[in-house]
């Protein structure tokens, strides 16, 4: 099977040739940037590509733009995605621009063998491949974000507040009201949470819990 690996990182792009020259794949470019990439999807015509999210120059999302880019030039084309962290925008658009040979895994599984290779032979075959703690996140912030989904746009300002870890007066202050409309606007987000008073929690850390899930932050 026909390989290209793109990474900056050139230990880890290195050890992973390595590793997969000694399970039999054929490495036929290693790469360091996207346009590289892009330069040996249509050179080397490769049945998989390894690629690395964050790349030079900006170290942003030039991986999923050349990923992208590369299943145009070759139809199609199997790729598994490599992130440091969960990245939902990523993710989604991955799925958004095709639904077979896509594959989202952790760099930390890398050095987990047997479950690297599994998701890169799945992937290879045309297979959606996600990692499960990739899942498992996605899936709290999908709960989290359809828990926000009934608060008003004051009300989501003041959890971003509250998030920020500003009092009551503050959030007043900041948002040009009084303090007993922040009380009430917090009374309200409490009760749409569904965060009745309970003294083993914190109601308003509860909150700012769900928020930050809902917003990746």
């Amino acid at each position: 099977m026909r390989v290209v690996i793109a990474e900056d990182d050139a230990l880890l792009r290195e050890g992973m040739a390595a590793l997969l020259g000694n399970e039999g794949f054929r490495i036929v470019a290693s790469v360091g940037d996207a346009a590289g990439l892009l330069t040996a999807v249509e050179e080397c015509r490769p049945d998989v590509a390894v690629v690395d999210v964050r790349m030079p120059p900006t170290f942003t999302d030039e991986g999923i733009r050349a990923v992208i880019r590369a299943r145009r030039i070759r139809e199609g084309l199997p790729v598994l995605v490599l992130s440091a962290w969960v990245e939902q925008s990523f993710a989604t658009e991955l799925m958004e621009n095709g639904t077979s040979g896509i594959g989202y895994l952790l760099k930390e599984r890398v050095g987990r063998v047997e479950q690297f290779l599994d998701i890169l032979y799945r992937v290879a075959r045309g297979e959606v491949a996600i990692d499960p703690e990739v899942v498992a996140q996605l899936f709290v912030r999908k709960q989290a974000e359809d828990a926000l989904a009934d608060l008003s746009t004051r009300e989501r300002e003041v959890l971003a507040l509250m998030a920020e870890g500003l009092g009551n007066s503050a959030i007043a202050e900041r948002m040009t009201v009084t303090d007993g409309a922040v009380h009430k606007h917090i009374r309200s987000i409490f009760g749409k949470l569904d965060l009745a008073p309970d003294d083993r929690s914190d109601r308003r850390v509860a909150a700012v819990l769900r928020y930050l899930n809902a917003t990746g932050g």
